[in-house]
């Protein structure tokens, strides 16, 4: 899945590297929604004075008027998956008979891609959804928790819990945070499942980030890039669908953070989770695989590592996971 303007050089990358050995007519690409932007008074923002409707462009031209009206739209976020798999994805799958999915989020460089471990343990489990977890790295880390909430799944965002509920320790082991389960957007779906989705995509909630929008001046025509927050973008998180699933079709698999989670989320020289610790952890990763398989590496430099084909780590590397519902 891309949006609108990362779909035309995502499909030119994979193109030019010959769909990474795939079949072309094997990988579709598909796009996520968009919704508008809201100036921080509540105002639909718009983008810019020359684009316009093209509908609306003959109109006016008709009766010669001139109009800024293309409003300002951000991607629908993450959740925007499941409207976009309606008409472009679900028809093809049934067409294939595909009936496990795996979706995950791209900035991870650990993610293992359809992983048969997680797909056999949420199908024999008879799960309409299944997620992967790692464990918090300390009370402190940005990240979202899975957990049962009003005695149903759900995500907590980190911001919406406390320092104490954030530190306290788990009853039965006090080395360990009582809320550990960290979700890094790693899920299992059924084609069943995903085939209900015309039934409540329009229920699911919109969630409000603050950003710096550009943004057109309707008085003057210009556009300005603002420096600090000017309104907000919409959202909807893939995760909001969670409290739906009855917990009996919904599973839970602990992973080891150093062997499937690596984000990239920040720019390069921040030391956390950027391309630099990305690499790291490739690297170390295929280190830990080969040296498992009684290699030994040599090297002058001492960060140095191996980077692994999946081609080949699939078959050859043994799984070691924490299974949990």
């Amino acid at each position: 899945m891309t949006s609108g303007p990362t779909r035309g050089p995502t499909q030119k990358f994979f193109e030019e590297n010959n769909y990474f050995g795939l079949k072309k007519e094997n990988v579709l690409f598909f796009e996520q929604g968009v919704l508008p932007c809201i100036s921080n008074n509540g105002k639909i923002l718009l983008e810019s004075k020359s684009k316009v409707n093209w509908i609306l462009s003959i109109v006016l031209a008709r009766r010669k008027l001139k109009l800024c009206l293309q409003v300002a739209v951000a991607p629908d976020g993450n959740g925007g998956i499941y409207r976009a798999l309606i008409d472009q994805v679900i028809p093809d799958m049934k067409a294939r008979g595909i009936k496990h999915v795996h979706a995950y989020c791209v900035d991870n460089s650990l993610v293992k891609v359809a992983d048969p471990v997680f797909i056999g343990f949420s199908a024999s489990k008879d799960v309409d959804l299944a997620t992967k977890v790692v464990r918090k790295r300390n009370a402190t880390e940005s990240v979202g928790l899975i957990l049962l909430k009003n005695g149903k799944p759900d995500v907590v965002e980190y911001s919406e819990i406390d320092k104490e509920t954030a530190e306290a320790k788990d009853a039965k082991n006090k080395q360990i945070l009582k809320f550990r389960a960290a979700n890094i957007v790693n899920h299992y779906y059924t084609t069943r499942f995903l085939d209900t989705i015309p039934d409540w995509v329009d229920s699911l909630p919109h969630h409000v980030a603050k950003k710096k929008i550009p943004y057109c001046d309707t008085t003057t025509g210009e556009q300005h890039k603002p420096e600090k927050p000017n309104g907000i973008k919409l959202e909807q998180f893939v995760f909001d669908i969670f409290p739906r699933i009855p917990l009996e079709k919904f599973a839970c698999m602990e992973v080891k953070r150093e062997d499937e989670f690596s984000p990239l989320k920040n720019a390069a020289g921040t030391g956390e989770d950027d391309p630099d610790t990305s690499k790291r952890d490739v690297l170390n990763q295929g280190k830990r695989w080969v040296e498992a398989a009684g290699a030994t590496l040599v090297s002058e430099e001492p960060e140095t590592g191996v980077e692994i084909s999946p081609l080949t780590s699939y078959v050859s590397v043994p799984y070691s996971r924490n299974l949990w519902m």
